[in-house]
């Protein structure tokens, strides 16, 4: 269709046409862009927040994320996992009360948590950095004591810490293991690296 000269059909396709490429164009320009502001791994590896899904995680179970390059343990403990860590002898802890432990101030009591089952943990021996094994039966053989309440050994050097990460006494770690900070979003999304108050 001409009028006077112009062809409107044509003109109206190539401005359709330059719209569409022109958007095409700043899409592919904005994403790069986008993506810059997501924390890149080396940002995450030098101490970005990490979400955890505890929603399938059974009582009694334990399971591991990554923050700041160390393992994070998360244990779901059960009623009577709780009973038997909260009623251990204090006098056969080095630090009952986590006086002389890291750990963020709301984690504070004989569990070491926010909520009593959902135990969350630096999974590293504060004696020379190895990694504990998980042992939550009670009585298990291996563990260098008969009255085992269940917990975490260290078969390095033969530390043992109970299920709140509270080391027992006369053992090479110093110091119970430590609580990182950590906050819930919802009922089963756990945040390491990121305090409630800051959040």
């Amino acid at each position: 269709m001409a009028n006077n000269g112009v062809n409107k059909g044509r003109r109206r396709f190539l401005v359709g046409a330059t719209t569409v490429v022109g958007a095409v164009g700043a899409v592919g320009v904005a994403i790069p862009f986008v993506s810059a502001w997501q924390p890149s791994a080396r940002a995450r590896a030098a101490g970005a927040p990490v979400q955890a899904d505890v929603s399938k995680l059974a009582p009694g179970q334990r399971m591991t994320v990554e923050w700041r390059g160390r393992p994070v343990w998360i244990i779901n403990r059960t009623p009577e996992m709780i009973e038997r860590t909260e009623s251990f002898a204090a006098d056969r802890l080095a630090d009952p009360d986590s006086q002389a432990s890291l750990q963020p101030a709301y984690s504070a009591g004989q569990m070491r948590s926010i909520r009593p089952e959902i135990g969350v943990l630096i999974g590293i021996c504060t004696h020379l950095g190895c990694s504990p094994v998980y042992r939550p039966e009670p009585d298990a053989t291996g563990v260098g004591v008969d009255d085992w309440p269940g917990g975490f050994f260290c078969p390095c050097h033969g530390s043992r810490f109970d299920l709140a990460g509270r080391v027992f006494s006369n053992v090479p770690a110093p110091t119970n293991l430590e609580v990182p900070p950590y906050r819930f979003e919802g009922d089963n999304i756990i945040v390491v690296g990121e305090d409630e108050e800051t959040a």
